[in-house]
């Protein structure tokens, strides 16, 4: 599997039920109240996002056989727990240790995790999976892609609103069970949902390169 011109593909019903089952039951297990949380050891997960499970395998179909999950974060929208998120590119990794690296930077703590800015270049052969609990309609805040601005580069904050004109928009709908597959450095957005309805999506980046100078992957 290629990703197009556009930078994004759908995979429907690619994550098959019991997938979708295991996955509820650790997300039961986390806080309901949060935008994002980001996943770490938690018992079963790195088994569904791995090839030749179903995540894993869609991931392999993009990056080849070393593909394997870098980070994991639970979106789960509801009535309770609603936000909007601004168009932006994700720019950065999690790394098991901070080690200063030409080319590594800016570093942040999110979670307790360390985030680093990586190489534009590392950004550009990764991918990011998008795997649908809920059906996400026009009205539950489905993600918003701006076509073909994967293959911009890095693109400067105040460029973006120029560049979102540009290239347009695209709402990314789904159905439980469907996965959409993106280059990661796409530009992307999310409006605040405008009905009561639940809208969990597991995010998942995948790699198949490894870190320079002894930087390590934290996986998930």
């Amino acid at each position: 599997m290629r990703l197009d011109e556009h930078g994004a593909t759908l995979r429907a019903g690619a994550a098959g039920e019991e997938t979708l089952e295991a996955l509820e039951r650790i997300a039961a297990t986390l806080p309901a109240d949060r935008a994002g949380i980001r996943l770490h050891g938690l018992a079963g997960l790195a088994d569904l996002l791995m090839s030749p499970a179903a995540i894993g395998a869609v991931a392999a179909e993009a990056l080849g056989a070393g593909a394997r999950p870098v980070r994991a974060i639970l979106f789960d929208k509801s009535a309770d727990a609603n936000w909007s998120l601004a168009w932006h590119q994700d720019r950065t990794i999690v790394v098991r240790d901070r080690i200063e690296m030409p080319g590594y930077g800016p570093w942040t703590v999110k979670s307790g995790l360390q985030h680093v800015a990586p190489p534009f270049s590392l950004l550009e052969r990764m991918v990011t999976l998008r795997v649908h609990l809920d059906p996400v309609t026009a009205d539950n805040a489905p993600l918003l892609i701006a076509p073909g601005s994967h293959r911009l580069g890095r693109i400067a904050e105040p460029d973006i609103d120029a560049v979102v004109e540009r290239c347009g928009r695209a709402a990314c709908l789904a159905a439980r069970g469907d996965i959409w597959v993106y280059a990661t450095p796409i530009l992307h957005a999310s409006d605040a949902s405008r009905t009561t309805a639940r809208r969990r999506v597991l995010q998942v980046d995948y790699s198949a390169d490894a870190l320079d100078g002894g930087l390590e992957w934290l996986g998930v």
